[in-house]
């Protein structure tokens, strides 16, 4: 059993034969995988040494001590935290050996197509199409509201394989080469201006059986790996105290007492315990991940992860008064990330207006939440065991 001392030896032994500051980045990023430094409970040969997922936190603090580089994880959000998961679960040991080094390092970004026009909500009725033809799938179809897909060079793709059955049972799971002349990928513009998320048109793409994940028709089995992941993810962040969308606006506060009335005060002491309260109960969610795979308790840190930016923005442009009116630029961009602590207040508040959308609307969290965490009864469904062809549209 690998024991926090083992790994603080393991990772200055690393530090020693790669010195942060004299080793190319990359190439330090690649030798962290190679040690099993990656990702600690990763197991070896994969970036990882099998060991607890909490002493994690034992490496990154010695590197993080040694100015050590980081793989810019905030770049590569989706393919850590949902795609390599998903791969760890379902892959081939060929699968796990092609794609996870080469995600963790950042050398291959990573992007989402799940979400289409006509099945936003409700994912399971998908209608992009996947045919086999020999050893390959043919797909035909459009993705929408996909994080990265400009940069991306590897994308998660669940398709409709079977029209015949109900449409949970019909949908399989693929690795897509975004880089196939079949793919073609648009801008959407955002109320920021910038077009940060996408949409993707899949014209005849081929993809070899090989880059398939699970057994044909268990998409929706493997999904929910990815979907689960997701969400804790996005609502289950690690963050210090004032962290995330509370600290830009305790600042101003503190910074500014001309702007303070009672009113706001109580509004803002209330908003900073709830920001504590979820900082600390995603601390307790990932404690409990070490013991397995997230369930369906991350929908309720993506819940309130939407709730309370979306809040918080919106009474920190109330304290800026016309200040907050204000917006720093409408430059059509197609950014690599999503910086909400590094603009001001006028793109956080209209940011996080997709803060409910992206990862899961909140609507249909809320179901997941009631039905799953708290047991309540499902609500009534016409459509379960109706073939996906007959299904209206």
């Amino acid at each position: 059993m690998t024991d926090a001392e083992e790994l603080r030896t393991r990772t200055r032994e690393l530090l020693a034969a790669h010195p942060p500051a004299s080793t190319d980045r990359l190439d330090f990023l690649r030798a962290r995988f190679d040690a099993g430094l990656a990702w600690v409970h990763y197991p070896e040969g994969l970036g990882g040494l099998g060991a607890p997922r909490s002493l994690q936190a034992v490496v990154d603090a010695e590197l993080e001590a040694a100015g050590a580089p980081d793989n810019d994880p905030r770049r590569i959000g989706i393919g850590l935290g949902m795609a390599a998961p998903t791969i760890l679960q379902y892959g081939t040991e060929e699968q796990k050996l092609r794609f996870l080094r080469p995600l963790w390092t950042g050398e291959e970004v990573w992007c989402q197509l799940f979400s289409e026009p006509g099945a936003g909500s409700d994912l399971a009725a998908l209608g992009t199409r996947a045919v086999r033809e020999g050893e390959d799938w043919v797909v035909n179809g459009q993705k929408v509201w996909t994080s990265s897909a400009h940069v991306a060079r590897w994308a998660i793709l669940i398709a409709r394989t079977d029209p015949e059955v109900a449409k949970h049972r019909g949908i399989t799971y693929f690795v897509c080469d975004m880089t196939d002349p079949g793919v073609e990928v648009r801008p959407l513009r955002q109320i920021t201006g910038e077009a940060e998320f996408n949409e993707v048109f899949l014209t005849d793409v081929r993809i070899p059986d090989a880059r398939r994940l699970g057994a044909v028709g268990d998409g929706w089995k493997v999904a929910q790996t990815t979907l689960n992941n997701e969400r804790v993810a996005i609502g289950g962040m690690r963050l210090p105290r004032e962290g995330g969308m509370i600290g830009p606006i305790s600042k101003t506060w503190r910074a500014r007492p001309e702007l303070r009335t009672h009113d706001l005060h109580q509004r803002l002491l209330k908003l900073w315990v709830e920001s504590e309260v979820s900082r600390l109960t995603a601390e307790r969610l990932r404690q409990q991940l070490v013991a397995g795979q997230p369930g369906p308790e991350g929908a309720g840190m993506k819940l309130a992860f939407a709730r309370l930016n979306q809040e918080i923005s919106g009474l920190e442009v109330e304290l800026l008064g016309e200040e907050g009116l204000l917006y720093d630029d409408w430059t059509m961009r197609r950014p690599e990330l999503v910086d909400f602590t590094g603009r001001d207040a006028g793109y956080r508040y209209l940011r996080s207006k997709g803060n409910s959308i992206e990862g899961g609307t909140s609507e249909v969290l809320l179901n997941i939440v009631a039905e799953r965490v708290l047991g309540l009864p499902a609500e009534p469904r016409t459509d379960k065991d109706v073939a996906w062809k007959d299904l209206a549209r």
